[in-house]
């Protein structure tokens, strides 16, 4: 029985921080393992918390006499020690108390767990693996778009597992895809070695196979010890898409392995990233010995994932609500924005998230939003401000972005957003960006 941990811990379970993207995805694969859920976040509405809703999960705001004795808590990783309701259960010796990464890790030995990894595109890419497995084999899976789906009845587990603090060093995959390595998280790691010598780590804790990008310019970084295959566009990796054929709304590639034209695909994906992100999840059903139809039939059922370039049209206007957040990630949203409305204005609205993430990759936004023609910020979440010691705010960002102004999350504010419309608007962030989205849809 899959019942994970019930012999050691309480079937209740109390989240601190449910409506965080991986907690509320967690917070509902242990409801449906039938665990008794309950959690604590703030008031504010936040789209992970319709899938908690829906379970009927009870949602508390937070107070630390939400803390009860002989609880199991599973505190989110933004909540630190200081937090009042972290602190009450580390004080109370009658619970048991673990993090999102570390009861995770827990769960996944029960299942054939496939994760995901990479400084870019793990969201997507976990979506589609799931997509993938599923059409042959029962498959849950967790998403960092704050999705996740686990029954006892399921062989596969796919994961989303993220470098942040090394957080993924908890798990231990039967096998890995790792899509590609950038610097980030700078308010943690020390240097770019120290942010590859994580992800070195967890290659060490992979069970099986690795499936990498092997035209990642950190790529010979690596010491891989067990089975592996690269994927990529060069004629040097395993698994190798050649034929790019890019229509508005899909793409086509002949599918080579080790040389050999195995299959032609024409998938609802736009992008070279996206045709990187489906060779990964191809390798994995070559791995799994899913057969060539049943991928292509599985990846057919992509529809993206959620806050993952997902598009609205109001009249002659097109708003995109996408997670980009970083400059490779924003600059990427934008190219593709502008390939696919190349006749509208494309204005760029970014909510930035973290103050010394944008100060160690100033050089790097400016010219990701130069792609846009307008370009409008909000300012910083309150929580992310005070996270850093860097003492910034958003006008840092509109002093050196040509064509930006600075706007608040308020109806004013919606209201000069319409006032650059017609055009493309792309809002992205990690954090609540599509509120204000929402208003300007309606006052178009």
């Amino acid at each position: 029985m899959k019942m994970i941990m019930m012999m050691k811990t309480n079937n209740a379970l109390y989240f601190i921080g449910i409506k965080g993207s991986g907690m509320a995805s967690l917070a509902q694969i242990c409801a449906k393992l039938g665990y008794e859920v309950s959690g604590s976040d703030t008031l504010d509405h936040v789209f992970t918390e319709e899938g908690l809703k829906a379970l009927n999960i009870p949602l508390y705001k937070f107070d630390e006499n939400n803390i009860k004795d002989h609880m199991t808590v599973v505190a989110g990783n933004a909540f630190f020690d200081d937090h009042l309701e972290v602190k009450k259960a580390l004080e109370n010796d009658t619970i048991t108390f673990y993090r999102y990464h570390e009861f995770l890790g827990k769960i996944m030995e029960d299942f054939r767990t496939i994760t995901v990894s990479g400084s870019h595109g793990k969201t997507t890419t976990t979506t589609l693996l799931k997509d993938m497995l599923e059409k042959s084999v029962p498959t849950g899976f967790l998403i960092g778009d704050g999705h996740g789906e686990l029954t006892q009845d399921d062989t596969y587990f796919a994961v989303e597992a993220c470098e942040f603090k090394r957080h993924f060093l908890a798990y231990h995959p039967d096998v890995a895809i790792l899509t590609n390595f950038e610097m980030d998280h700078v308010d943690y790691f020390k240097n770019e070695e120290d942010y590859l010598s994580s992800y070195q780590e967890f290659i060490a804790n992979v069970k099986e196979h690795i499936i990498i990008w092997g035209d990642d310019p950190n790529y010979d970084f690596f010491k891989i010890d067990i089975p592996f295959w690269t994927y990529g566009l060069s004629d040097k990796n395993d698994i190798q898409a050649k034929n790019i054929i890019e229509h508005p709304n899909s793409t086509e590639f002949d599918l080579y392995f080790k040389g050999e034209n195995l299959k032609h695909f024409d998938l609802p994906i736009v992008g070279e990233h996206m045709v990187l992100n489906t060779l990964a999840v191809i390798g994995v059903g070559l791995y799994e010995k899913v057969s060539l139809e049943y991928i292509e039939e599985g990846l057919h059922n992509f529809k993206g994932a959620a806050r993952r370039y997902v598009i609205q049209e109001v009249k002659d206007t097109v708003l995109i609500d996408d997670y980009a957040h970083n400059p490779t990630e924003i600059k990427l949203t934008l190219e593709v924005t502008r390939r696919r409305y190349p006749d509208k204005k494309l204005v760029a609205v970014y909510k930035p998230d973290r103050p010394s993430r944008i100060v160690y990759f100033i050089e790097e936004l400016k010219d990701a939003l130069s792609v846009a023609d307008e370009v409008v910020f909000l300012p910083f979440p309150t929580l992310d401000s005070f996270e850093s010691t860097v003492g910034i705010d958003v006008n840092y960002l509109k002093d050196r972005v040509e064509n930006s102004i600075v706007i608040e999350d308020t109806l004013e504010g919606a209201q000069t957003l319409a006032s650059l419309a017609p055009g493309a608007f792309v809002f992205m962030s990690t954090k609540n960006v599509y509120d204000i989205q929402e208003v300007l849809k309606e006052l178009l």
